[in-house]
């Protein structure tokens, strides 16, 4: 019987193919929204995940209050190198290192720019900051202890995507009004933002931009075995000491990734929410789309009705019927969804890659797909109920009669 239904609630979408797609259009692109969105959110937050992961869950990052993972926030507090001898004297702390980063003016073959420039130790405590931060030097050498005016460049200014011309090893950049020789160039990190950065000694970015004390961010790796948790408590313990505040209102922030990652995950599942709550507003007018359309089946196919009912069909066969054919225009709608969304998310990242974002890549699991079709088709079956129902109250009688 269940072959029949089917077979037969076909037969009818194949008839009246026009109307068939027009139902199944706010459907798909409903589906196509939220596939895209998810595939590529799955992709981000898992490549994000991966990165955290890698670094492994020794490390903690300290901050100054408002500000998270290294972004400029409203807070007026600082943390300085003297932030930075304490907690290299706290237990179980095996190394940290800190950075100064500032927006710069950079000049090249007459050419003015202004990015993100990067202050590095390049002492021993630099290792840990190279480390977490993943640098990869594909030109040149990284910077060294005894460099003063020498920087590494990002990746986007060596391939001529800041200035008219490439900035090659040994060219000369200046940096806030100080000549810079270039040394190095970094391998592309993913976001664009970073790949167009430039990196100079700590000591000659205090000079550069008048800070002699100030850092935006310490970096630290435990030992070996050590307690992260611990560690991060007897960090904020001697800091609130050394900075005389209160347990409650520290002026600064002691992070470890693990933690970071979690507050990502939180934030991408928020935002995936949002996207997919305004995405299944289209489904809502699918639903009613074909809730619409199903009516009028019924009244188009009156008579169709009374004859099976007069030759043996039950109100549950015209039930069965109508529901399964609702389903399927759903399901119809659900599956062009799919494929229109996997074509959005590589697009998507297709154009993401042109502008240097690595990053951002779609990931389609099983579930997402599956997931989907199902949801497509009931929200069909759902749609049809009504009509169905009215379709198998009819009277055999009436039915005939119908014009």
């Amino acid at each position: 019987m269940i072959k029949d239904y089917v077979k037969f609630a076909l037969k009818t979408l194949k008839v009246r193919k026009t109307r068939t797609f027009l139902t199944m259009l706010a459907v798909f692109i409903g589906i196509a929204a939220i596939v895209s969105l998810i595939s590529l959110g799955q992709g981000l937050e898992n490549a994000i995940s991966e990165q955290f992961e890698a670094l492994g869950t020794n490390k903690i990052m300290v901050s100054p209050a408002g500000t998270f993972f290294g972004a400029v926030g409203d807070s007026v507090s600082e943390i300085t190198e003297e932030d930075l001898d304490v907690i290299q004297k706290v237990s179980k702390v095996k190394q940290a290192g800190g950075m100064l980063y500032k927006m710069a003016r950079l000049e090249f073959d007459e050419e003015v720019q202004y990015t993100w420039a990067i202050g590095l130790p390049t002492d021993e405590s630099g290792d840990v900051i190279n480390e977490i931060a993943t640098f990869n030097y594909v030109t040149g050498r990284e910077l060294k202890e005894s460099d003063k005016y020498k920087v590494v460049v990002g990746i986007r200014l060596a391939e001529a995507d800041i200035f008219d011309k490439e900035v090659k090893v040994r060219d000369k950049l200046k940096i806030e009004g100080y000549e810079f020789k270039v040394v190095g160039g970094m391998g592309r990190i993913g976001n664009p933002e970073d790949d167009r950065q430039v990196y100079i000694p700590l000591e000659t970015a205090r000079e550069v931009f008048n800070e002699p004390d100030k850092l935006d961010i310490i970096m630290i790796e435990t030992t070996k075995g050590a307690s992260v948790p611990a560690v991060v408590e007897d960090i904020k313990k001697e800091l609130r000491d050394f900075r005389e505040v209160e347990e409650g209102e520290e002026d600064f922030n002691v992070q470890t990734f693990e933690e970071m990652m979690e507050t990502f995950a939180v934030v991408f599942t928020l935002v995936q929410a949002i996207l997919i709550g305004i995405a299944s507003i289209s489904l809502l007018v699918g639903g009613v789309s074909i809730m619409n359309t199903m009516y009028t089946s019924v009244l188009q196919r009156t008579r169709e009705i009374g004859v099976m009912k007069a030759i043996g069909a039950k109100n549950k066969d015209i039930w069965i019927l109508f529901i399964i054919e609702s389903g399927f225009l759903g399901m119809a709608g659900g599956i062009i969804g799919v494929l229109i969304g996997m074509g959005l998310a590589k697009l998507v990242e297709l154009a993401a890659f042109q502008q240097g974002i690595t990053i951002l890549k779609a990931q389609f699991p099983w579930y997402l797909i599956v997931g989907t079709l199902v949801f497509s088709f009931v929200i069909g079956c759902l749609s049809g109920l009504a009509p169905a129902y009215r379709a198998s109250k009819l009277k055999p009688v009436d039915a005939l009669r119908y014009e």
